[in-house]
């Protein structure tokens, strides 16, 4: 015996049709082994994972998968577990960032196709938390996010090891002769050992706080280690949690308000999280419609402190903050601080405050107080506007070096990363410590795909001689896990004629953080005619998905989106053809 409210889920459209069509359906799937009664009008629940060994971060997802099957079952719902692409910055080229969007175009359309009344996401790397977002924002069925959780902490000869933020120490290392071949072969084993993605303050990290700040993931839940149990009671939890959103018709539109976003970037710059929070919350708020700019990155956070003593700004590692407390400590901080919207509803049917009433921070060094916080309030990404950057640029303060964050030098200038890895090592390479190095052509359209490349290390000469930082301006973006006095997100890009594509070596290049502005010293009238004389490139892309990228991203301060994947399309389906 069904109730109105049941026959008129969306799963019944298929499974509780009559004829030949509900016959299809219901046949087709009893294949598997599933009993008639599951086609009983109960809540049909999708669990879309992006368990790949292609994305070494996701590689356990199938495990994580099991376990929100079973509370789906508990609570009495119908799971279904199908795969999406996986986009792992780890290995694909030329970045996962590419295809983040492919991503969220085929969540979108796996859940708008597929007879499904809500949805657990179980993403892990960096692209895979925006992506899937994205994608579930724009069908707007009840969604709720499981992430894979970080690996456990780094262990290299008695010291913790960040993962890719010791990439770069050990790299640093090993041209100044500090660090062996054999002894960094034998390092880079020590950094990864557990499932789970990057266990800094990097982007997956950073993007699993972010779902959880903006009320997508239950409390508490970014910070679990992949490989610990409460991971997977966490799994369970969302299972069961998400066949009682679909009963109380609790959809993102109702979650990912203005309100959600402003929780988020504030919860941002507590953590010291990463730059790349700004492009997918912007390309997520775009999905349902709230306005966010990159102003609003900037002066929400200006009364935030960073709270959170995490590589790459800090010392400590994900599986510290989780045992200090997680994000509801941070997030009950804010709270106190009258910071965050209280009464800001999440997946758990709840208020923010009352879903961190009960947090706690357990000692005073990898989450700080208000109090006495890690770094003061002023000190989380900036936005920088002036002629280089019409559009704006971003900066992570916390992990830039104080004294460059007011600078002046000359401009040494690059047409790719490739052009400067070329000549990095080059002992006459012509750079000094104020030299400001110009990476440029790294953009969404320039590379294509605006990857991870804008802190490109030191020359090694300067390396040698004790230079820990250097002023570097690009047009792509920075590893949540690096660090160092980058300016990224430079906009427009230089491939879309940009400011960015008139710097010349010499060039002087003046950073002023603490006024928001990044400017070139050279007159309006020489910029101009460097512009006339300036040229589109030629199309690199002719065909295929890279050409529809190509074709339609947007610029890094609209989020890199699809202008076509904006907004909100619902999830009715097409005519049935059966």
């Amino acid at each position: 015996m069904t109730d109105a409210k049941t026959t008129s889920r969306r799963s019944q459209e298929w499974f509780g049709a009559e004829g030949r069509s509900g016959m299809l359906y219901r046949s087709w799937m009893r294949n598997q082994g599933f009993g008639h009664e599951v086609f009983d009008g109960r809540p049909v629940i999708g669990i879309a994972t992006s368990a790949s060994e292609l994305a070494p971060c996701n590689a356990h997802l199938t495990r994580v998968a099991e376990a929100v099957k079973r509370g789906v079952w508990q609570a009495g719902g119908f799971p279904l577990q199908f795969p999406t692409m996986a986009t792992g910055e780890t290995l694909m080229r030329p970045t996962a960032m590419l295809y983040r969007n492919l991503m969220a175009m085929e969540v979108e359309e796996l859940i708008r196709a597929n007879p499904l009344d809500g949805v657990v996401l179980l993403s892990g790397c960096d692209k895979t938390t925006p992506a899937m977002l994205m994608g579930a924002a724009s069908v707007d069925l009840p969604a709720l996010m499981v992430t894979g959780g970080p690996m456990l902490n780094g262990k290299y000869l008695g010291q913790d090891v960040g993962s890719g933020t010791h990439v770069w120490k050990f790299e640093e290392d090993l041209k100044t002769g500090r660090m062996t071949e054999e002894e960094c072969f034998f390092a880079e084993g020590c950094m990864a050992r557990s499932n789970g993605h990057c266990m800094t303050m990097g982007t997956a990290s950073t993007m699993a706080c972010m779902a959880e700040a903006l009320g997508m993931q239950l409390p508490g839940s970014a910070a679990w280690p992949a490989v610990d149990s409460r991971r997977m009671e966490t799994a369970q939890a969302a299972g069961q949690r998400i066949v009682r959103m679909v009963e109380e018709e609790l959809r993102p539109s109702r979650i990912l308000t203005r309100e959600a976003f402003e929780n988020a970037i504030r919860v941002n710059a507590a953590i010291g999280g990463s730059t790349n929070a700004i492009i997918h919350l912007t390309a997520l708020a775009g999905r349902v419609g709230v306005d966010l700019s990159l102003e609003d990155f900037d002066e929400l956070v200006r009364a935030v402190p960073t709270l959170v003593n995490l590589m790459p700004s800090g010392r400590y590692l994900m599986e510290d903050f989780c045992y200090a407390g997680g994000l509801p400590a941070v997030m009950a901080e804010l709270l106190r601080g009258e910071l965050l919207h209280a009464d800001q509803i999440t997946v758990t049917g709840c208020g923010v405050a009352e879903n961190v009433a009960d947090a706690e921070r357990v000692g005073p060094d990898v989450i700080t107080g208000l109090d006495a916080p890690f770094q003061p309030a002023g000190t989380g990404t900036a936005v920088l506007r002036g002629n280089l950057c019409p559009d704006g640029a971003v900066i992570k303060q916390s992990a830039a070096s104080p004294h460059l964050l007011t600078h002046r030098g000359p401009a040494r200038v690059f047409d790719s990363p490739e052009a400067y890895h070329a000549v990095a090592d080059d002992p006459e390479l012509d750079v000094d410590e104020n030299t400001v190095i110009v990476i440029r052509n790294a953009g969404p359209q320039g590379y294509p795909g605006m990857p991870e490349v804008a802190n490109v290390p030191l020359p090694a000469k300067l390396l040698k001689a004790g230079v820990t930082d250097m002023v570097r301006v690009c047009d792509g973006r920075m590893s949540g896990t690096g660090y160092g006095t980058v300016v990224l997100h430079v906009a427009p890009e230089a491939a879309v004629g940009g400011p960015l594509a008139l710097v010349c070596d010499g060039d002087p290049i003046v950073l002023d953080v603490p006024n928001r502005t990044l400017r070139l010293d050279v007159a309006d009238a020489e910029l101009q005619r460097r512009r006339e004389l300036w040229e589109t490139p030629a199309p690199r892309y002719t065909s295929g998905y890279t050409w529809l990228y190509t074709q339609n991203v947007g610029q890094a301060d609209e989020g890199a989106d699809f202008g076509f994947l904006r907004g909100s399309r619902g999830h009715e389906v097409p005519r049935d053809s059966h």
